[in-house]
């Protein structure tokens, strides 16, 4: 599982060759620098841990800024672990080593993006769960329309059964889409557009996983 660290910058649109409008996410993906490379001889399996963004030193524990030594870099606001990370024109990946978007991805791949979602505070069951509410509002009822109803029985079973659909925190957590085409690939800046939405908000982080 190959992948790279990002940024969210936000949506567009392209058009293509058929002259259909494809909704597209821009996201600004490394470079990243290899933190940590394990083995299955020291750690049981094999993977590297990849770090993005700038972190100030003053906010860095003294264990990290240590580990970030190791690899001649300095201190990252992003770590990321990839298992079996494979680069097309060297499998073989050094400490220190700088992965950019080009180095993983190619134009017609499909990748996972992974994001947190946008908070949406505490919301009711119409919002949070698609109900329809009561309906039209007819005799006997005041102000149900976006009621949750009822959530139990009587004497028996004398509870509420767990998994039940109510009102509560809503958005916030941790989102995986699957296969999103890679439309076009900028090296040069470091950008890549995908197709469909991506999760979360503008400059948040995105992990990218082919």
């Amino acid at each position: 599982m190959s992948g790279i660290i990002g940024r969210k910058i936000g949506m567009t649109n392209v058009f293509s060759e058929d002259g259909r409008s494809i909704a597209c996410t821009l996201i600004q993906a490394g470079p990243c620098v290899v933190t940590q490379v394990k083995n299955e001889e020291t750690d049981g399996y094999r993977s590297i841990q990849l770090g993005y963004g700038e972190r100030k030193e003053k906010r860095t524990t003294k264990a990290m800024k240590g580990h970030f030594d190791k690899a001649s870099t300095t201190p990252k606001k992003v770590i990321k672990e990839f298992r079996n990370f494979r680069i097309e024109f060297n499998n073989e990946v050094q400490l220190g080593q700088e992965i950019t978007v080009a180095d993983v991805f190619e134009e017609g791949d499909y990748v996972d993006a992974i994001g947190i979602s946008k908070g949406k505070g505490f919301q009711g069951v119409v919002k949070r769960h698609n109900f329809r509410g009561v309906g039209q509002r007819t005799h006997g009822q005041h102000n149900r329309e976006r009621a949750p109803g009822s959530i139990g029985g009587a004497s028996s079973p004398s509870r509420v059964f767990k998994g039940m659909r109510m009102a509560g925190q809503t958005g916030g957590k941790r989102v995986k889409l699957l296969n999103l085409r890679v439309i076009k690939i900028y090296p040069e800046d470091h950008l890549i557009l995908v197709s469909g939405a991506v999760p979360g908000s503008k400059n948040s982080t995105v992990i990218l996983e082919k």
